[in-house]
């Protein structure tokens, strides 16, 4: 069987300390309509639950029903002052409506009133924006990576899908590099931490091998200045690794092996895997695939 390649770079937030229920479990099942029905219950049960009634508006979004979600992201929403729901691609059906400009502007207003003014204000919602619309269809890959778990080939409707991801990459791409040019790379003391890690995301999904090799130094410059992702500069050097034949240095990118499980590409000395990732910052390979993907790493690290 032909080994099928799956490279990570979901942002690695979450809203709040989310943890699954009944609902988060038929939501990531597929299941929708019955997802909200249980969101629904706990919320009535429960309306003060931050998580359920922001999963709930999220649901209510990947379906298009907009004034359901809505509701509900301004009730979970109330008492947060982050700005990851302007990142979310979950929500990304919202934003061609009237009403999500509101919720930008109250979202940036109590970050800063919380963390300080930001820089460039406008070039913070800019790049929230790239990441939504950069992870926009993820949900929907999600079940066409379930499908192939289930039946070992990819369903037919993940074809169309993948085309589409392909196109919205390359057109964020041409957004990001005008807007670097306009305002400069952006880094963790001028817009924030989310927003800075934008262009990774980018950068990373994009169809190229060329823009990753390209852009990779200022990358590293920014996680050793720490000024950027470290996590995510992980991920595109081991990407661009692995996408060239060579072996991997951090343990960031997998595939699916003959038994359609995901396991790492091959790592270069793979003892001393830890030691590299240590030295920007990152937590023990195994840690982290078992958190990731499941995996027992069992090579002993000197």
């Amino acid at each position: 069987m032909k080994k099928i390649v799956v490279f990570f770079i979901m942002l690695s937030y979450s809203l709040f300390g989310q943890q699954k229920n009944k609902g988060d479990r038929l939501r990531s099942e597929g299941r929708l309509d019955e997802a909200i029905k249980a969101y629904k219950e706990i919320y009535q049960k429960n309306p003060k639950n931050q998580d359920n009634t922001y999963n709930l508006a999220c649901a209510y979004a990947i379906q298009y029903k907009k004034d359901s979600a809505f509701h509900y992201l301004n009730v979970a929403l109330n008492k947060d002052n982050s700005l990851w729901a302007l990142a979310d691609n979950d929500l990304y059906a919202l934003t061609s409506d009237e009403r999500w400009r509101v919720i930008e502007k109250q979202q940036l207003e109590k970050y800063q009133k919380q963390n300080g003014n930001v820089q460039k204000p406008k070039y913070v919602l800019k790049l929230l924006r790239l990441i939504m619309k950069d992870q926009a269809l993820d949900y929907q890959l999600d079940m066409a990576k379930q499908y192939f778990m289930r039946k070992g080939k990819a369903p037919h409707w993940y074809y169309p899908i993948a085309q589409m991801k392909k196109e919205i990459g390359n057109g964020n791409f041409n957004k990001m590099e005008k807007l670097i040019l306009e305002n400069g790379w952006p880094t963790y003391s001028s817009v924030g931490k989310l927003a800075a890690d934008s262009p990774l995301l980018i950068i990373n999904h994009h169809q190229d091998e060329a823009v990753r090799v390209k852009y990779l130094p200022q990358i590293k410059k920014a996680c050793i200045n720490k000024e950027g992702s470290c996590l995510e500069y992980a991920k595109i050097q081991d990407r661009i690794l692995v996408n060239t034949g060579k072996k991997q240095l951090f343990g960031m990118q997998f595939h699916y092996n003959d038994k359609r499980k995901l396991e790492p590409f091959p790592i270069e000395n793979p003892e001393y895997v830890d030691e590299r990732r240590k030295e920007i910052g990152l937590e023990p390979l195994k840690e982290y695939l078992k958190r990731k993907i499941n995996y027992t790493w069992s090579v002993a690290q000197k």
